[in-house]
């Protein structure tokens, strides 16, 4: 069978041949249909990650959709770049029987590749962490990522009565207005926190009351002046910066929560139990992402892609 192999971490995969797994006891074969490349794929190939330097080769891909031998489309997750073993980037991917998850029929396996991971962040970030409730206002940094993306559907279909992003490139502010926010903010490299923080009060029709934040850096600062008394910030990000430059008295005058959200907290059966509700809205129309698909043969270019930002989309790579 054909695979993604990461032969050196810091290298972009090769494409190779390899011998097609065999399934154990516990254990199901799953043919590929499509697997997304991510940043968390990315980032353990690369070796420095907090789960350490994965032992190589390896295959990559954290999660993937596919058939079971009996033909039922599936959903699955893998721990490859993050423990031993290899993941979904591979015409036949063999997991653990417990993991798999399977799909409504119909449902599209690509655009549920896309959504994955992401939307389970988006969905359980917003209505579990956030305690997102009908009638709030929710404002979402990095609105036109693919968190950002499901977010703003995510928020909607829970009640949000408003639902505001805030997003960096021209792409991302189009993508976040198509998906229903009620205003854009534009973000630039030169924002300072009052100054962003009085644009997003402009947008916003009064305080917000829950912020999701996969940024962190300035947005988060200047976001968090902009939430009402008792309002929340969820972070599940850094990629605008690792620290953020908020004071005390913000946090205290508005009695204000901020809170860290991260998948890994799931159990697999919250994990599974998500995707089945992110598939069933994908299947409805409800829940969209901006994706688009290349073959595995093509991967090594649109790794790169990825892992130099260069990739507007979610890459998902098909057999």
């Amino acid at each position: 069978m054909r695979a993604l192999q990461i032969v050196q971490c810091g290298q972009p995969p090769v494409v190779a041949d390899r011998p097609s797994p065999v399934p154990g006891d516990g254990f199901v074969a799953v043919t590929l249909t499509a697997a997304p490349i991510t940043p968390l794929d990315v980032l353990c190939a690369t070796g420095r990650s907090y789960f350490g330097a994965p032992a190589v080769p390896y295959v990559p891909g954290v999660q993937g959709v596919g058939t079971l031998d009996d033909g039922t489309p599936v959903w699955f997750p893998t721990d490859a770049g993050m423990r031993p073993g290899d993941g979904s980037m591979a015409e036949r991917v063999v997991v653990p029987a417990a993991d798999v998850v399977a799909l409504p029929d119909g449902a599209d396996p690509r655009l549920v590749a896309a959504l994955g991971l992401s939307a389970v962040a988006a969905w359980k970030a917003l209505t579990w962490r956030g305690e997102l409730r009908s009638g709030e206002q929710v404002l979402v940094l990095g609105g036109g990522g693919i968190v950002g993306q499901a977010a703003l559907q995510i928020a909607r279909l829970h009640g949000a009565r408003r639902v505001v992003a805030a997003c960096r490139s021209a792409a991302a502010q189009e993508r976040a207005r198509r998906l229903g926010a009620d205003a854009v903010v534009p973000l630039t490299s030169a924002d300072d926190v009052a100054g962003l923080a009085a644009r997003l009060r402009e947008a916003l029709d009064g305080p917000a009351d829950l912020v999701l934040d996969p940024l962190f850096g300035v947005p988060a600062a200047a976001a968090l002046q902009t939430l009402a008394p008792h309002g929340r910030l969820v972070n599940l990000g850094s990629s605008a910066g690792e620290t953020a430059p908020f004071d005390s008295a913000t946090l205290r005058g508005g009695s204000l929560r901020v809170l860290g959200y991260t998948n890994n907290e799931l159990s697999a059966a919250e994990k599974g139990a998500t995707i089945r509700l992110v598939a069933d809205h994908a299947l409805a129309g409800r829940l969209t992402v901006d994706h688009h698909e290349i073959p595995l043969s093509e991967a090594p270019a649109a790794w790169l892609d990825q892992a130099d930002g260069r990739a507007t989309r979610r890459i998902v790579l098909v057999p």
